[in-house]
């Protein structure tokens, strides 16, 4: 999916990568961590401006603990919409990654990451794909998840995103259009950079 093409083109262009949803799926996790309830936003607020989120190589971490792999488990993903759907997280999220990426060429990925994060990024992409191709893949990257459990989980999720009042998941209006859904991880890649080129 999107992180796999992204990781891929940071490795070889030489820049950082950036997964601007980890974030609130980290938000989530310490939300859950702590025992207390992901649909409370006041909660999760408070929870969040006390915990430090921090990047190495490549990975988050959680008051300085790698927790990169705990992301994508099957709870953190059934809250971390909900949970990022709050204009004030999203606020800090947003300052939290403006000031990680610096001055650094990165590349990064999520769905408000060109319309609000990164507004004025000189290479913008919107990758799509069908859901049933998005949950295939979701399944190969998680073993012990049905097709069917991911494929009701994908459609719930777009449709929260594309309702979202704040951080709503669209296109950039200039963004560069790649349906993704036959195409491989290489042949995605080629494409943008080929795109990068021409640019």
């Amino acid at each position: 999916g999107k992180s796999t093409v992204a990781k891929r083109l940071a490795k070889e262009l030489g820049w950082y990568f950036l997964n601007t949803g980890s974030f609130y799926r980290a938000y989530t996790l310490a939300q859950l961590n702590k025992g207390l309830d992901p649909l409370d936003k006041d909660s999760v607020l408070e929870t969040a401006r006390k915990t430090v989120l921090t990047v190495e190589n490549g990975s988050i971490c959680i008051n300085g603990v790698d927790s990169e792999n705990l992301l994508h488990t099957p709870l953190v993903d059934k809250y971390a919409s909900p949970v990022s759907s709050d204009p004030r997280l999203r606020e800090l999220v947003t300052n939290l990654v403006r000031k990680i990426a610096g001055n650094m060429n990165i590349v990064t990925e999520g769905r408000d990451t060109t319309t609000v994060i990164f507004p004025n990024a000189d290479y913008k992409f919107y990758f799509d794909a069908s859901v049933e191709e998005r949950a295939k893949r979701r399944v190969e990257e998680q073993k012990g998840v049905t097709y069917e459990e991911v494929l009701a989980s994908i459609k719930k999720r777009d449709k929260n995103d594309m309702e979202k009042e704040v951080g709503a998941l669209k296109k950039a209006k200039n963004a560069i259009y790649i349906d993704t859904t036959n195409l491989t991880i290489d042949a995605v890649c080629e494409k943008v950079l080929l795109a990068m080129q021409k640019h």
